[in-house]
């Protein structure tokens, strides 16, 4: 390892901050009498409170052929109800001097208020409210409609890379629904309709299949009784279904895929492998995988790919390496490399293969490791800065699969990662077989071989 990198390494394993002991989450969790799961973190440093309701309905829970129709739906649900009509909810709280608002994944759709402590009974009562008492009429859907086709026309069909994404998706999945993407396929989202947006809602919002966090400058006790009072007379819905999600047959051969747009400004190579999920009382894996992509892909002057072909070779100006295993179903571990001018994509991808061949043989730094293992247990002490950001940690794991003891034992599980976890998990991942590979490049380019 460069001595300049060495001497970064030993100045973040002295700084002081890194010693600090990682403290658990202040959680309470309980589950109401209609089957609402709530959960409470506590923090009294403000008077403010981050209000969550998440559902456990996302893209990959949607009907065949009705693409888009839950991020539809988020979007349908800031139409009002009969107590607060038309965008009175959104008012309310901007009145109350808060901010709210949505968004949607794969496995959930999430509605949030941040606001001031005092004001939690009202978001309670207006998203209980409108957890059943949404109205539509075509009035509201057919123009919101448009909106969303316009959304997916500034972010996808008007980005080269956008549509490169989607189409390395469709490949990745040849049969779950994590291929489709979360905006919906344009010709799918000019169909939706009213009947399919109330359809999906009437199926999917109810309190049993509904998360409740509550972050910030309360008592349990206190959401409790608030969570009663607003949640807790709504019925459950007896004919909620399970999430049984179409599955991935084994992947048995690379794909790949060329993808090619006069607006591409960088071309840049690509590679996806089939990576599992990080599963309920079984996070060692994910855990282990975390640690593969920073160290691959990390930081550029220390990650391996980085100091190889950014600093060493000059064949790559940019590299990295990505991995979330917060998924209900198997995800993805992926690598992109952005080459250097002049050199052409199967050069940078022989490159970046023959870095991976050489980390396979040689292993991890062990200074860089421990490195990292300070580095996670600092980002475990930082991100308790933000109540929101810690509503949405609990709001992510819980629909996706994981309790909320998974999500306190978490910082545990990366600090008893070794080396020889991450080169195991390393091993596992690195199979050609389940991978697809994808080049984004200009149209009118020739490829340069040099």
């Amino acid at each position: 390892m460069p001595r300049f990198i060495r001497q970064c390494l030993k100045a973040l394993a002295c700084a002081p901050f890194m010693a600090l002991p990682a403290l658990a989450d202040e959680v309470t969790s309980f589950t109401l009498d209609n089957g609402m799961d709530v959960v409470v973190i506590e923090d009294h440093r403000a008077p403010v409170v981050v209000h969550m309701v998440w559902y456990r309905a996302g893209a990959a829970d949607e009907p065949p052929g009705k693409s888009g129709i839950a991020h539809f739906t988020e979007h349908l649900m800031f139409k009002g109800t009969e107590a607060f009509p038309g965008g009175a909810f959104g008012d309310i709280v901007e009145a109350n001097g808060g901010s709210d608002n949505a968004f949607t994944s794969w496995d959930y759709t999430g509605y949030f208020q941040r606001v001031a402590a005092d004001r939690l009974a009202l978001m309670m009562e207006m998203e209980s409210d409108r957890m059943t008492g949404l109205t539509l009429t075509d009035e509201d859907v057919l123009p919101e409609r448009n909106v969303v086709l316009e959304e997916r026309n500034q972010r996808t069909e008007n980005s080269p890379g956008a549509l490169f994404g989607e189409q390395r998706l469709a490949a990745q999945y040849l049969n779950h629904p994590y291929s489709i993407p979360i905006i919906g396929w344009k010709s799918e989202i000019e169909s939706l309709n009213r009947e399919d947006a109330l359809a999906f809602y009437r199926a999917k919002y109810a309190p049993n299949n509904a998360i409740l966090v509550v972050a910030g400058d309360v008592e349990p006790q206190e959401v409790k009784a608030l969570a009663d009072t607003y949640y807790g007379g709504i019925p459950a819905n007896p004919d909620l279904a399970p999430r049984a999600r179409p599955q991935e047959p084994p992947q048995l051969a690379e794909r790949r895929i060329a993808f090619s747009d006069p607006r591409v400004s960088q071309p840049y190579v690509s590679r996806s492998y089939l990576a599992p999920e990080r599963d309920p009382g079984d996070q060692e894996t994910s855990a282990a995988l975390v640690y593969l992509a920073a160290i691959l892909g990390g930081e550029g002057a220390t990650s391996v790919l980085g100091e190889k072909l950014e600093f060493e070779q000059k064949s790559a100006i940019y590299s990295a390496a990505f991995y979330d295993g917060t998924r209900l179903d198997d995800t993805t571990f992926n690598l992109i490399v952005v080459p250097a001018e002049g050199v052409g994509l199967q050069v940078i991808e022989d490159a970046m293969d023959a870095v991976i061949a050489d980390f396979m043989e040689t292993g991890i730094d062990e200074e860089l490791f421990e490195s990292l293992k300070m580095q996670l247990r600092a980002s475990a002490i930082y991100e308790k800065d933000s109540i929101q950001g810690l509503a949405r940690k609990y709001g992510e794991a819980l629909t996706s699969g994981l309790t909320v003891q998974d999500v306190q034992a978490w910082p545990d599980v990366l600090q008893a990662v070794t080396r020889e976890d991450v080169m195991a998990a390393a091993e596992m991942i690195f199979d050609r077989n389940k991978a697809v590979t994808g080049w984004l490049q200009r149209a009118e380019s020739v490829e340069v071989t040099q």
